[in-house]
């Protein structure tokens, strides 16, 4: 075989692998999570997949959608409430892309749209509530976040599964004061439980002396009993009870006293005693 043969042989067969290799670009292969969004010469002719199929190369573009649930970690942002404090707020957004021919059609990037429609929406949201509200009703504010930035990417062909704050930063001094507010609450419960305890003690107490009034014989159970439990502990205290046939005597002889003394200073009336007649 003469050199000039060869070498268009050589040609030949470079040229056949480059078409092989042209034609089997065209064979695409698309998961089950994924669509691929074909355009022909630039005009959109829908979404294929999954599975394998072919597109046209020098024809047919494709591009690739997830359909999976993404997350999107939306940066601090910085902005005042109603009350005006100024507050850093982070969350994070889950989103799904439920229509791809729309979401790649209908706007650029729809990741980086749907990541400052968020940011923008945190800061409006922010402005609607005092700090307390921030703080206490987290999950409401979640809801009405996760509302407004699904009203705005509906349109985009994605829906927005939910929204959450992550972080929430206030200035030092208002941390200041949220914690002596706090501790002043704690110290005001705290005050109304042993105002509680000690009402309670004294309801108890006077159903214990109604008790000792009736039977005498419970009180001297009870000062045996508050030896048992000083002797326990071991101490030095010494104590000395009286019986309370001591203290019944004692109140017996002042109650005579007493009687004894109201006789005495009783004013004396008229005497009702008729005088002796005359024989």
């Amino acid at each position: 075989m003469d050199p000039v043969t060869l070498v268009w042989l050589m040609v030949l067969l470079f040229i056949l692998f480059v078409v092989v290799l042209v034609l089997l670009s065209g064979i695409k292969v698309v998961r089950e999570y994924e669509r691929g969004v074909i355009y022909r010469w630039g005009r959109l002719t829908g979404a294929k997949g999954p599975g394998i199929f072919y597109v046209v190369p020098g024809m047919d573009k494709m591009v690739k959608v997830d359909l999976r649930t993404i997350t999107v970690d939306i940066p601090s942002q910085e902005a005042i409430t109603r009350d005006n404090v100024t507050v850093k707020v982070s969350a994070v957004l889950f989103y799904k892309v439920e229509k791809p021919v729309v979401a790649v059609n209908d706007v650029e990037k729809y990741g980086f749209a749907i990541s400052q429609a968020a940011m923008t929406s945190l800061r409006s949201i922010i402005g609607q509530y005092m700090l307390d509200e921030l703080l206490r009703n987290r999950t409401q504010v979640n809801g009405r976040l996760s509302e407004i930035i699904h009203e705005m990417c509906s349109k985009w062909g994605i829906n927005v599964i939910g929204v959450e704050t992550r972080d929430l930063e206030i200035p030092q001094t208002m941390q200041r004061a949220m914690a002596k507010e706090a501790e002043a609450e704690r110290e005001r419960r705290g005050r109304i439980i042993k105002a509680e305890g000690e009402f309670q003690a004294i309801e108890k107490l006077k159903e214990a002396a109604k008790v000792i009034e009736q039977n005498p014989a419970a009180l001297e159970l009870r000062r045996m009993q508050m030896i048992t439990e000083v002797g326990v502990e071991q101490n030095t205290t010494t104590i000395i009870l009286m019986p309370s046939d001591f203290v019944t005597l004692a109140r017996s002889i002042s109650d005579l006293a007493k009687a004894g003394i109201g006789a005495v200073t009783k004013p004396a009336g008229p005497s009702t005693e008729k005088p002796p007649a005359d024989k």
